[in-house]
């Protein structure tokens, strides 16, 4: 089975902050599809220090798959996130994605580990421990 994974900003900025990253790993993983949203880029790279991070994060983002939210779209019944976050969920229930990767412990830490329309939220560390993701 193919995953579609799809990135929140932190875990782009922290793919792009260091060159030898380990969550670059992720592009490397077999049976996936990475996914992310112009609107994710853009606020990683607001928060990169320098031009070659920036460059770094659009050498990955060229990789990906774009999909962005729908602009009237709801949350879930239930599901409360910060303004700038809902795209982030919104985005990866658009683009049907498996899973949502997110460092974001203080706006998603509560929904961790929960599916919500399909999409399985989870610590990126979590999910390249996952037997799949090797």
């Amino acid at each position: 089975m193919t995953h579609r994974v799809f990135l929140d900003a932190n875990v782009l900025f922290s793919s792009a902050w260091l060159e030898d990253s380990g969550l670059a790993r992720l592009w490397r993983l077999p049976r996936i599809t990475l996914l992310t949203s112009r609107y994710a880029v853009a606020e990683a790279e607001r928060n990169l220090d320098s031009d070659e991070q920036r460059a770094r994060l659009h050498a990955l983002a060229a990789k990906l798959s774009m999909v962005d939210a729908p602009e009237h779209a709801a949350l879930p019944a239930g599901v409360q996130l910060v303004a700038k976050d809902a795209p982030i969920l919104l985005a990866a229930m658009e683009a049907r994605a498996t899973h949502l990767l997110t460092g974001d412990r203080a706006h998603f830490g509560a929904l961790y580990g929960k599916t919500l329309a399909g999409v399985k939220i989870l610590l990126p560390a979590d999910y390249l421990k996952l037997p799949q993701a090797h």
